[in-house]
C-alpha cells in the first residue's frame, strides 16, 4: 500500500514539474518575441533618425552654398563699383 501511495505522489510531482516547464517555455517564447519586437522598433527608429540627419545635413549644405553665393555676388558688386569709381 505504501508503494502505491509513494508512486502516486512521485507521479503527481512529475506532472507538476512538467506543467511548470511548459509555462516556462511559453514565458521564454513571449520574452524572446518581445525582445525581437523591441530590437526591430529600435532599428526602425535608428534608420529614421539617420535618414532625417542626412536630410538636415543636405539642407544645411544647400543653405551654406546659397549664403556663399550671395556673399560672393555682393563682393563682386562692391569690386565693380570701386573699379568704376576709380575710372
Amino acid at each position: 500500500m505504501r508503494k502505491i501511495v509513494l508512486a502516486a505522489a512521485v507521479a503527481g510531482a512529475a506532472l507538476s514539474l512538467a506543467a511548470c516547464g511548459s509555462k516556462s517555455d511559453d514565458a521564454t517564447s513571449a520574452t524572446s518575441d518581445s525582445a525581437m519586437a523591441d530590437a526591430n522598433a529600435n532599428a526602425d527608429a535608428a534608420a529614421s533618425a539617420a535618414s532625417q540627419a542626412s536630410t538636415d545635413a543636405a539642407a544645411a549644405a544647400s543653405e551654406a552654398g546659397s549664403a556663399a553665393d550671395a556673399t560672393s555676388a555682393t563682393d563682386n558688386t562692391s569690386a565693380t563699383s570701386t573699379t568704376t569709381s576709380a575710372d
